[in-house]
């Protein structure tokens, strides 16, 4: 672990309200920069994430009830209703497109955090409830910020609007306050990539090459890692013949232009480089995990 002390700050698309207070009321000396949330439905794998949201009651007025959540604190927040005929217009999103293209619509939104919203009615002999899982994510990195899961009191009704309102209102500080804690985190030390790199199965050379600045690769790699790193924060986690694993590189909110900083960037940065040291590198990305596969240059 190197520099372990890593600042940067956060420059989401800012406001002066912090985190779990009223607007009117938010204008202190501790306010923070806040970023755009969207809630979206949660949605298992092979389901369409536009079916899920079109077809189910429950989970439209949850949705609803969670964006309200955002809006009376203050919070900047997308519409996912609007979003999704946008992106369906576009052709992005088409009904047989499963959950895993909500990426495409996170992306297109611009928002910074996506809220994962599940309902679930609860009936029985002795009252209604209703069950509500929100789980908060980094939309760059994939990482999990904050999950809360809240019951409404039982009642003997069908109106679960109401119930949905309950459930929500019950934890939506609560949810708020724990993403607020992960941003402070993640303001001083920037958001997590985890890197590998390896060698082609195919290849003629392994980790202990020379580079063609007479360096082994798999200390120019580590070298350029403590470079490109924020602040020079990363860890690796192990390095053989074959492949080195860093479980940490910090990587910041934004780049110089001011806009979200990609873990793709990450990636293109040193395959040039590596194309530079004479070899080439394909990328595997999905989350914050970033795999390199190196082989001969051609």
């Amino acid at each position: 672990m190197k520099n372990l002390f890593s600042f940067l700050i956060l420059t989401f698309a800012f406001t002066t309200t912090h985190f779990g207070q009223d607007a009117a009321t938010a204008t202190t000396a501790s306010a923070t920069i806040q970023p755009t949330i969207m809630a979206i439905p949660f949605a298992r794998e092979n389901q369409s994430l536009r079916g899920n949201y079109e077809r189910n009651e429950l989970v439209r007025i949850a949705i609803t009830k969670v964006k309200d959540g955002f809006d009376q604190r203050g919070v900047n927040t997308i519409d996912f209703r609007a979003k999704l005929k946008q992106v369906s217009n576009n052709e992005v999103l088409t009904e047989d497109q499963q959950s895993s293209m909500k990426d495409d619509l996170i992306s297109l939104s611009g928002a910074d955090i996506y809220v994962e919203v599940e309902a679930n009615p609860n009936r029985s002999n002795t009252g209604n409830s209703v069950t509500i899982i929100m789980t908060a994510y980094d939309a760059v990195s994939g990482e999990s910020l904050a999950n809360k899961v809240s019951n409404s009191p039982k009642f003997y009704t069908d109106n679960y609007e109401k119930l949905v309102e309950k459930a929500v209102e019950a934890e939506i500080e609560n949810l708020l306050n724990t993403i607020q804690e992960k941003f402070n985190d993640i303001r001083e030390n920037g958001r997590t990539v985890v890197l590998t790199v390896g060698v082609d199965i195919d290849a003629d050379f392994d980790l202990d090459e020379e580079t063609a600045e007479g360096d082994l690769l798999s200390e120019a790699i580590e070298d350029w890692v403590a470079n490109n790193s924020l602040k020079g924060y990363y860890h690796m986690q192990g390095s053989t013949e074959t492949k080195i694993i860093f479980d940490i590189v910090k990587i910041p909110l934004k780049d110089d232009k001011g806009r979200s900083y990609r873990v793709s960037k990450l990636a293109s940065k040193l395959r040039n480089h590596l194309k530079k040291q004479g070899f080439a590198a394909s990328r595997t990305i999905q989350g914050n995990n970033v795999v390199m596969t190196l082989s001969t240059l051609e």
